[in-house]
């Protein structure tokens, strides 16, 4: 700012020399005119006054004088020819001398000179004005800029410095200034929403850490069992071969829970909630639906769950198959945890123009609180007591969905619940 106001003073200060120096300079060629048609009115005064008659003398070497007119002594009392004499001395471009030849006053003469359409006095008011005004026009201008942007810019500058070192406190004051309004305003969003996925960021990389050690700490129970078996079969406490057999199976058993432990926390770490990327492409529901049968039919049977596949129109549909498909996966996961295992069905309509598909399961009502919260991260609701899982599945089908350009919502219903896929 310092810089700026010695602008402003240098601004000044030129205008105050440029206006001396214009003015020096209209003055003294003022004299210089001056000068220049009085040195030829007294030429000609002199050749007059050696005894040359006015009207004989040669105007045609002089560049001011053109006229010279003479009233003598016994026209002066002649009011007429007087008040024509005199007529235009008040027009400031004649000069008037008393006439003397040969020591004798003869009469009087009016030398006439052109005057410029301009006087240097007009000239150098005129040179002055405009130079105020240009003045003004400058500081004008600069008291604007510093007033209306560079003091706002000062107060803002160094936010993107903060916001670089991630201190996200704080409120940004708004400006009236319209330039800078929309960029403080567009500052202040960037500042939420930094802290907002500051904040997330931090709470996912918590929930994170808590479910590992929740994985972690349930594992201990089934390597306990494990290690409990093994040194009963080593010590060789068991008589009977019935007794082995049980408990190897429990081994097993025990070995196949701490897999699923460790599946889960390898699936945990390697994804990326934050950033799934979804590859767009086109596909038939045909394609969809042979997938979909190929791997729930047989894995329903086993469970004794009825499966049924609603009828469908085949038509082309935009998305990633495969994140599709990861999507059924978290869905059918979910309707056999949180199902009563009676039946699952899969139906196909449209809507507004969009494809939409529905995973319906039985099973107890879902309360209503749990129903308002059950697509964040990490949220598991009251009935998963017992139940392994990280509260990201229905999370991650909205994120991959909406990826898509697509939807998905739930409905709750007294005999279960639907999950409703939504493709534009």
């Amino acid at each position: 700012m310092r810089k700026y106001n010695r602008i402003l003073a240098a601004a000044v200060c030129l205008y105050l020399l440029l206006a001396l120096g214009t003015g020096q300079i209209l003055f003294r060629m003022q004299e210089h005119r001056d000068r220049e048609f009085r040195v030829e009115i007294n030429r000609l005064y002199h050749t007059i006054s050696a005894g040359t008659h006015p009207e004989k003398v040669n105007l045609s070497g002089f560049r001011d004088v053109y006229r010279i007119d003479s009233l003598s002594l016994a026209d002066v009392a002649d009011r007429e020819k007087s008040e024509a004499f005199y007529s235009d001395v008040s027009n400031g471009n004649s000069v008037i001398k008393p006439w003397y030849t040969d020591g004798s006053l003869k009469g009087y003469l009016r030398f006439s000179y052109r005057e410029e359409n301009m006087s240097l006095g007009g000239v150098m008011v005129t040179t002055q004005a405009a130079l105020a005004i240009m003045a003004v026009f400058v500081l004008g201008i600069l008291l604007y800029l510093k007033y209306r942007v560079i003091r706002p810019f000062n107060r803002v500058r160094e936010l993107p410095y903060e916001l670089a070192k991630g201190h996200l406190k704080g409120e940004v004051k708004q400006e009236k200034n319209r330039y800078f309004r929309d960029f403080l305003w567009g500052i202040a969003q960037l500042k939420d929403t930094l802290e907002v996925t500051k904040k997330r960021r931090l709470e996912l990389e918590r929930e994170k850490k808590k479910m590992l050690l929740s994985l972690s700490h349930d594992m201990k129970t089934p390597l306990g069992t494990i290690r409990l078996y093994g040194k009963a079969l080593e010590q060789g406490l068991y008589d009977t071969e019935e007794k082995k057999l049980h408990a190897a199976r429990q081994i097993s058993a025990k070995a196949e829970e701490i897999e699923g432990y460790v599946a889960e926390i390898i699936r945990s770490s390697k994804e990326d909630i934050l950033d799934i990327q979804v590859e767009m492409g086109e596909f038939y529901l045909e394609e969809l639906v042979k997938r979909l049968a190929d791997t729930y039919v047989e894995m329903c049977a086993v469970r004794m769950v009825e499966l049924q596949i609603g009828r469908y129109e085949n038509r082309l549909v935009r998305g990633d198959l495969d994140r599709i498909l990861e999507v059924f996966d978290n869905v059918m996961e979910n309707a056999f945890k949180y199902g009563d295992g009676r039946r699952i069905e899969i139906s196909f309509y449209e809507e507004d123009f969009c494809q939409l598909i529905r995973i319906f399961n039985t099973g107890e009502a879902v309360s209503e609180n749990d129903f308002n919260h059950i697509f964040e991260s990490f949220f598991r609701g009251t009935n998963s007591l017992g139940q392994q899982g990280s509260g990201l599945g229905l999370y991650i089908c909205r994120e991959i969905m909406r990826k898509m350009d697509g939807e998905v919502f739930a409905e709750r219903e007294k005999d279960g619940m639907g999950i409703v896929l939504v493709f534009r």
